[in-house]
């Protein structure tokens, strides 16, 4: 399980046990490159993390020069976006999955420039309007594919009983399959996913409650009536309790 969420890394990270290189080597980051700055107190510690994944963030890109009323130069993002990865040699990195923005074919045309100007391959972001042979395809291609579409709910909740089709299609093809943003709970015990990725232990910073870690689960806590949220302190237990989850999720789930 990978976590992710630039918001609050600095309460989450600054002056905990995390900070320090056992801690940083216990657990997974995913990390949108819409929202890292040059001086991101990520950017020095992702070599120390136990594993590290680079979301293009192209979409969010576009919103924001959206709200900006700015031209959106995808082809000026991608330079970026290779040059961030060349520079901070970053292994697992996502394509640009805007195929409703640019159509499927502009996406293939940015995925090979990505793959020629890096050097390695990324990991393709199959989304529902690919269809099914095109998935299978990309699994028989790549070594690691991502199942795009769960958190926009382009998957509905009613069809996530089709994850294990996915998933066994990828594994006979020997390929991992991420599964992006699927984190619920309940659900990880049924669709065994070779990775996801959360931001949910952010959560609690802004509905105001709290995790624990019960061995088995993660039990949320909400803000007793009349309670004010301390950013900081919410940040620091539910980054660490969701560390633990994800420690027993990678040994059992």
């Amino acid at each position: 399980m990978y976590l992710s969420g630039t918001g609050l890394w600095r309460y989450a990270l600054d002056g905990t046990r995390h900070l320090t290189l056992p801690g940083l080597h216990s657990f997974y980051v995913l990390e949108s490159f819409a929202y890292i700055q040059t001086d991101d107190i990520l950017i020095p510690l992702i070599p120390y993390f136990k594993g590290f994944m680079l979301d293009s963030g192209a979409f969010t890109f576009m919103q924001q020069q959206k709200q900006k009323s700015v031209a959106v130069d995808f082809d000026a993002y991608l330079d970026k976006y290779i040059a961030f990865i060349n520079t901070y040699h970053i292994d697992q990195f996502f394509e640009l999955d805007i195929d409703n923005l640019v159509g499927y074919e502009k996406v293939k045309q940015y995925r090979r420039i990505l793959e020629k100007r890096t050097g390695k391959q990324c990991i393709p972001v199959w989304h529902r309007n690919r269809g099914k042979d095109e998935f299978l395809r990309l699994c028989d291609e790549y070594s690691y594919v991502a199942l795009g579409g769960i958190v926009s709910k382009e998957i509905r909740l009613t069809e996530h009983r089709f994850f294990p089709w996915f998933i066994r299609e990828a594994h006979k093809r020997d390929a991992k399959i991420h599964g992006l943003g699927y984190t619920h709970l309940k659900g990880l015990r049924k669709y065994h996913f070779d990775s996801v990725d959360s931001l949910s232990w952010t959560s609690g910073n802004r509905f105001g409650h709290v995790y624990r870690f019960n061995g088995r689960t993660l039990e949320k806590i909400n803000k007793p009536e009349g309670f004010r949220v301390r950013t900081r302190e919410t940040a620091i237990q539910n980054f660490t309790e969701w560390v633990k989850f994800s420690q027993y999720a990678e040994r059992n789930l």
